[in-house]
């Protein structure tokens, strides 16, 4: 469990990033966090594993208030992974980069060589095992820097906007990959713009504008309140806007749903069908 009390940051001092921040994720969610640029979400999410401290309030990791945590207890059990890879990787192969966290954290030479190989195949990389890492598409890369964080098996994976850069077939796989973590256990706290990607597959989305949350509940709910989209600078889903264009002519379509089969079946009871 994380757990987030009256978080105050400001950068320099001067510059407020975090404004009484308050939240509570369980063990075994899937949890968006959303906004528009300069909304606090990586501030936050440094705040999870030590690379930040909050000036006022604390954080609980499981239990633990991070001030009595190093960053390095704290990186083991939160796996963050950038949405620049270029912040997280320094070695010259794929390879290397996957083994570096596992051997820090004192698996032998056998193990940590079975849990570097099944990672890369798992990501699609294991023809890319010898490469450097520089030499990838953005795309690679982001899931060289993913990888090197999976391989350590954390218990809380933070992953900043993991979509960009992937193409539709390399997002499905990221979701494949997301809900077996989740099925296995692992929380996931995802910031991202995509939309999509966050109704498909993400039952919890938290909004932030300003420095504070100013939503947190189901994606549907979310994402569908208008004063939210509004201040966190979202947008309304596909199947929102399909469904607002269509109530102007049908009444009976829900104005709020991000369910096709919802949607279908308002048309079809509309159109007489069953």
């Amino acid at each position: 469990m994380i757990i987030l009390e009256n978080i105050h940051y400001a950068y320099d001092g001067i510059y407020p990033a975090l404004n009484g921040v308050s939240l509570q994720i369980d063990s075994g969610e899937r949890v968006a966090l959303m906004g528009g640029n300069g909304a606090g979400k990586t501030t936050l999410l440094k705040h999870l594993n030590g690379l930040l401290r909050p000036q006022q309030g604390r954080v609980f990791l499981d239990g633990r208030n991070s001030t009595e945590m190093s960053v390095a207890e704290m990186s083991k059990k939160v796996g963050l992974v950038w949405q620049n890879p270029d912040h997280q990787l320094f070695l010259d192969t794929v390879k290397k980069e996957v083994l570096f966290g596992l051997e820090k954290l004192g698996f032998d030479e056998e193990e940590a060589t079975r849990k570097c190989s099944q990672t890369l195949s798992r990501l699609g990389l294991t023809n890319l095992a010898e490469r450097s890492p520089f030499s990838l598409s953005g795309g690679e890369r982001k899931r060289v820097a993913l990888a090197s964080i999976l391989a350590t098996e954390p218990k809380f994976l933070a992953l900043d906007e993991p979509t960009i850069g992937q193409d539709a077939r390399q997002k499905e796989k990221l979701a494949s990959l997301i809900m077996q973590l989740n099925d296995g256990g692992c929380t996931v706290l995802c910031v991202t713009h995509d939309i999509e990607f966050v109704v498909e597959h993400f039952p919890r989305t938290i909004a932030m504008s300003d420095g504070e949350i100013i939503a947190d509940g189901h994606t549907e709910s979310v994402l569908t309140n208008d004063y939210v989209v509004e201040r966190a600078s979202l947008a309304y889903p596909e199947l929102v806007r399909a469904a607002r264009a269509l109530r102007r002519n049908f009444i009976d379509v829900p104005e709020k749903t991000t369910q096709l089969a919802e949607l279908e079946t308002a048309l079809l009871q509309i159109l007489g069908g069953s």
